[in-house]
């Protein structure tokens, strides 16, 4: 598991690694000239905030941050340590905010040598690292360096790509980087390997696959061989159906050797701004990544990866996502998203896994659409896992007991375990569990 944590500000999310990110001097000078660049358009502030420290810090705020309001909206630190603790400051605004411009938020990484940070500094070091893990799952952050613009107001992400944002956009020409419809993003000519050209708006009326691959990449061209065949199969059964390919290869010539193998379209390779404000719509962390969309193209899943995989005959196409997983070895890397509900039961109790899934699922959907409502991902996933080779290895690794049934929240990007062990599970117990945890008065156990 990666051990980075972020660390969030007001305005501000900048992802810490505990190891030193080459990436990271390139991607702060472009993030500060870009910055530059709003003020001297009278954009709302865009403050930036950063933290040097290793896992299990605790950011503290310095009072003087609150007092900063209209003007230039800057705290600058060169230190981490001094200044005294206060609660999070409102929202940066600059000359001209009240004039409804827009304020926005920002995410960046730093690494162990930036003991000093030319960047506007609100930070001191602490030493517990709860706040940060809590973020680190909220964003469901997989890699760094990471840059997440969020809304100053509400705090809902407007653009999870940030680094992909201040590259595309150096004179922050499109600020606040907030997310366009699939079909403007997508919109121009769309590519066969015969060579034939289509226009985007041949999509219309149906579901949309964009996938995320390279030639490079070892399990993209697993995945590719198995989702060719699930387009043919979706295909013959009539649903109308088109997946689009967006390449993250090295070069051109990789470009057209992988895309002869894939009998869907392609956007450009020499088109690279439309790439790179896909994998901006949809905050690509890594490959392959398959999204699914409707015909209106809203979103239906991100993890189109683990349903081809699950779902060989394509029966459950368009692949909407379920309250209720079984744990399986193609979607258990959804364990390391965020803490994961997982009732453990005997299967070798026919109907027992059905029988678990129909007592959670109920729970699950009040909580999904709990969070739906205020347009957030859910705080946690929910499984039921059997007895195979995967649960057993899930059991060893988090040093649970053979008991069945269990309920677990598993917390793996913070190596802790909250355990029921009892004789009986009903919908009673899993509910107040699940709200004890969410409410945090469980004392989790280190995995």
């Amino acid at each position: 598991m990666p051990s980075d944590r972020p660390i969030i500000f007001p305005n501000f999310l900048w992802l810490k690694p505990n190891r030193v990110c080459a990436a990271l001097p390139r991607a702060r000078a472009q993030f500060t000239l870009v910055r530059k660049r709003l003020r001297l358009q009278r954009c709302s502030a865009v403050r930036a905030a950063m933290c040097s420290s290793t896992t299990n810090t605790q950011l503290h705020f310095p009072a003087s941050l609150a007092q900063v309001s209209a003007g230039t909206g800057e705290v600058w630190s060169d230190s981490l340590t001094g200044g005294e603790e206060a609660a999070h400051p409102p929202g940066c605004s600059a000359p001209g905010a009240g004039r409804g411009s827009p304020r926005t938020t920002a995410a960046l990484p730093a690494s162990d040598g930036d003991r000093f940070c030319p960047l506007p500094l609100p930070v001191r070091d602490g030493n517990d690292g709860t706040y940060l893990l809590k973020l680190w799952n909220k964003y469901r952050i997989s890699n760094i360096p990471s840059l997440i613009f969020l809304d100053a107001t509400t705090g809902k992400v407007v653009c999870r790509n940030g680094l992909l944002v201040i590259r595309d956009d150096p004179e922050g020409l499109e600020f606040p980087w907030g997310p366009k419809p699939f079909r403007e993003v997508i919109a121009g000519p769309l590519l066969r390997n015969n060579g034939q050209s289509l226009e985007s708006s041949s999509l219309e009326g149906s579901h949309v696959g964009v996938y995320f691959s390279a030639h490079w990449c070892p399990p993209c061209r697993s995945l590719t061989r198995v989702l060719v065949e699930s387009y043919r199969k979706i295909k013959e059964a009539g649903q109308k159906f088109e997946i689009i390919f967006v390449s993250a290869d090295r070069s051109e010539e990789s470009f057209k050797q992988y895309f002869s193998e894939m009998p869907w379209l392609a956007v450009p390779y020499t088109d690279e701004a439309r790439r790179s404000r896909l994998n901006r719509l949809y905050g690509i962390q890594g490959i392959p990544t398959l999204i699914v969309l409707d015909p209106q193209g809203e979103l239906i899943t991100r993890q189109g990866r683990v349903e081809v995989l699950n779902d060989e005959d394509c029966r459950e196409f368009p692949w909407h996502p379920k309250p209720v997983l079984e744990l399986s070895d193609s979607n258990a890397v959804q364990l390391n998203e965020g803490p994961c509900l997982v009732l453990f039961v005997d299967s070798e109790d026919d109907g027992e896994s059905e029988a678990a899934k129909q007592l959670i699922q109920p729970i699950a959907e009040k909580i999904i659409a709990k969070y739906k409502a205020k347009e957030e991902e859910a705080p946690l996933l929910f499984f039921v896992a059997g007895e195979d080779d995967m649960t057993d290895s899930l059991r060893d690794y988090t040093n649970l007991p053979e008991a069945a049934p269990l309920l677990t929240i598993l917390d793996m990007s913070a190596r802790a375990k909250y355990v029921m062990d009892v004789e009986e599970i009903t919908p009673a117990i899993v509910e107040a569990f699940v709200n004890d945890f969410l409410a945090e008065k469980l004392k989790p156990e280190p995995i």
